[in-house]
């Protein structure tokens, strides 16, 4: 089966991730020279798990943290 231009919803549709890699390169790569691939793969998680998911405001749930929302909804 071919592969045609995917739609959003479908298991194609790979905006969601093309938007957090563009993120990630603009907070947290560019401008910023890693010595090795294991103090890269420290940052990203770092990054990932310490801002991202917990205090950097997300738009799909109305520029809040994550942390802030569960908290709110709590």
């Amino acid at each position: 089966m071919a592969r045609s231009m995917s739609r959003p919803g479908s298991p194609w549709d790979d905006a969601l991730a093309e938007s957090f890699f563009k993120t990630l390169r603009c907070e947290l790569v560019n401008g910023k020279g890693c010595k090795t691939r294991e103090e890269t793969k420290q940052d990203v998680f770092k990054h990932i798990e310490l801002y991202y998911n917990t205090r950097r405001m997300h738009s799909s749930i109305g520029y809040n943290a994550p942390c802030d929302l569960e908290r709110d909804v709590a």
